[in-house]
């Protein structure tokens, strides 16, 4: 009879601590829809060095898969200083008793080798209170120069073993990287991954750049660029780095663009006779269809992962609200109801929650609805939030704040979707407009 329950509830639902060793307990799990409130204690002794020279290596290797699990908000480093025992050999027993002495539920051992230009990781993942490996070991090679990647595969393979679903660390995020005097601010383009680690620009500082996006396999990113002197769209190809416009009528200002699922079309804001309505690209055959015909402005338009409907925002209601409508246009539906105005609407990539930004009494919120309007959640409060961008797995919400006065600035932050575990991305300068990318192959 199994009598005792490990079963962790993300967000709230009391972890069960066990007394002694649980010979009946159940498998190491956290239920992440219902909520976490004691994040899961886990250890990392240090990686055995399996070559001479790869001792720095392993060490970061380590330091990223436990930046990577701890940034979650869902698990909680054991500190070395409390480990009785180490576990110098990846081929050695594990002495779980140890282990469970100072209240670890999660093993990670690991091994590094260095050879050549390339690095070989093995890893296991153990179940401590169980006594057993969780999943099979398995090994992994890249090159050193990607040796963070390394780390966040690890890392993604913990949170899903875990978990019960994919993670989200070995993903890029674009962005606008921003520098210089307020009344002067300089834009480039940014690539970055997740944490903000291995930033690259991919534009230069001479023309303003806006919103990018990113396509559905990361590699493209669709902005807005004043390049012109008017908003145009461009279609940024990430590994060439090289770039062309999309197509629209001269005098026309298109903006606010993001892909399909499928990353064939485009969708956008497209402001002409002092309308602006919502338009869809085709990118293959630059067919263009108008989808929305109406005197208000209807902007910032996403598509719902099956492709069958889109959110956008307008002031048709006299007031920027939430609607939702087929892809193919035709009559909408709104879903925003509370107070205040509702703008820069995304639809969650596992297609159940609807992110936005909220402006109510002088403050910025970002939130999550369900496609339907129904269960509004705030997560953030300050002076000026905007933008949200889901992560690949839809568990976090990334999104800039804005902080105010004459050297005030934006920044990025993330939010787990619970409204806990605010953090900021650590950037080399200001930062905006994050669009959070897949999971890189």
């Amino acid at each position: 009879m199994r009598h005792l329950k490990r079963l962790l509830s993300a967000f709230g639902v009391a972890v069960m601590t066990l007394a002694s060793p649980a010979v009946f307990a159940e498998p190491l799990r956290l239920e992440l829809d219902r909520g976490v409130s004691e994040p899961m204690p886990f250890a990392i002794p240090a990686f055995e060095v399996e070559t001479p020279g790869a001792e720095a290596m392993a060490q970061q290797i380590a330091q990223v898969i436990a930046q990577d699990l701890a940034g979650t908000g869902l698990f909680r480093p054991v500190p070395s200083s409390a480990f009785i025992s180490q576990h110098n050999s990846f081929a050695q027993p594990v002495a779980f008793t140890d282990w469970r002495a100072i209240n670890t539920q999660a093993l990670i051992t690991g091994a590094v080798a260095v050879q050549g230009g390339q690095v070989v990781v093995k890893f296991r993942l153990h179940d401590v209170f169980l006594g057993e490996e969780m999943g099979s070991g398995q090994q992994l090679v890249g090159t050193t120069d990607g040796w963070r990647r390394m780390g966040h595969k690890v890392a993604d393979q913990v949170y899903s073993r875990i978990t019960g679903e994919t993670g989200y660390f070995d993903s890029r995020v674009v962005m606008v990287g921003e520098t210089g005097p307020k009344d002067d601010r300089r834009k480039r383009l940014a690539i970055m991954d997740f944490d903000g680690e291995n930033l690259q620009y991919l534009t230069d500082s001479g023309a303003i750049v806006l919103a990018p996006r990113f396509s559905p396999n990361g590699d493209r990113v669709l902005y807005t660029s004043y390049e012109s002197g008017f908003p145009r769209i461009n279609v940024l190809d990430v590994g060439s780095v090289t770039r062309q416009q999309l197509t629209t009528q001269p005098g026309e200002m298109a903006f606010s663009p993001r892909f399909s699922r499928d990353g064939r079309q485009v969708i956008y804001s497209l402001a002409s006779g002092g309308n602006t309505d919502i338009w869809r690209t085709d990118l293959a055959t630059g067919q263009h269809q108008r989808l929305t015909s109406a005197p208000s402005i209807e902007t910032a338009p996403s598509f719902s992962p099956d492709g069958s409907q889109i959110v956008f925002e307008s002031d048709r209601s006299g007031t920027q609200q939430l609607y939702i409508m087929s892809a193919s246009g035709g009559e909408a539906r709104r879903i925003s109801f509370e107070s205040g105005r509702y703008g820069s609407p995304v639809w969650s990539p596992r297609g159940d929650l609807i992110a936005f930004t909220r402006q109510s009494e002088g403050r910025f919120h970002i939130g999550v609805m369900r496609t339907d309007g129904s269960g509004e959640r705030v997560l953030t409060n300050s002076p000026l939030d905007e933008g949200p961008s889901w992560s690949p797995n839809g568990r976090v919400v990334m999104f800039t704040r804005e902080t105010l006065g004459a050297t005030g600035g934006p920044s990025l932050y993330s939010v787990d979707v619970s409204g806990r575990n605010l953090r900021r991305v650590s950037t080399p300068g200001f930062a905006s407009d994050p669009s959070w990318g897949p999971l890189q192959n």
